[in-house]
């Protein structure tokens, strides 16, 4: 596969009442060709998180920034802009971190959990030091992440509802 660089070209999902931030590593392919976060059909994280609120899984943009806003979740990722093959994240290479104060600054955000490894080891990386909060490691809701079945996915998952 070939590398591309790409640049993170949307909007975090936060507001005045976000409390906690979950950050993935980059949008896929399909989520910049959607220009919102996990549009891959098989990504499980809107399933997981309309599960977790006891909620129907939205469908719209519009909808799925109104479930992460009425129960205070911010939503963006750690990575600004890098060189990656297709959606891997093993392919990440030359990481220029979000700037995450944007969001830190203007929301009480009390917790940050990050959406698979790959994002956690990130954060670690390039932004623990600047913003002084510890990260919780969630298990990646991506597809390729086949041995988490959805109810294991939930399990570890409920750790944000606290």
């Amino acid at each position: 596969m070939e590398y591309q660089h790409i640049r993170h070209e949307f909007d975090p999902v936060y507001d005045r009442n976000s409390e906690i931030l979950i950050l993935g590593t980059l949008p896929s392919v399909k989520s910049r060709e959607q220009r919102f976060y996990y549009g891959h059909k098989q990504n499980r994280f809107w399933k997981v998180i309309a599960a977790l609120y006891g909620e129907a899984v939205p469908v719209t943009i519009e909808e799925k920034k109104k479930i992460l806003l009425r129960h205070h979740i911010a939503l963006f990722d750690v990575i600004a802009e890098c060189d990656i093959a297709g959606s891997s994240d093993s392919t990440i290479r030359n990481v220029v971190p979000t700037d995450l104060s944007v969001i830190l600054k203007q929301a009480p955000v009390r917790k940050i959990f990050a959406n698979g490894n790959k994002a956690y080891d990130l954060y670690m990386k390039y932004s623990y030091e600047k913003t002084g909060m510890e990260a919780g490691r969630l298990p990646s809701t991506s597809p390729a992440n086949a041995a988490y079945q959805m109810e294991r996915l939930l399990q570890s998952w409920k750790v944000i509802l606290g």
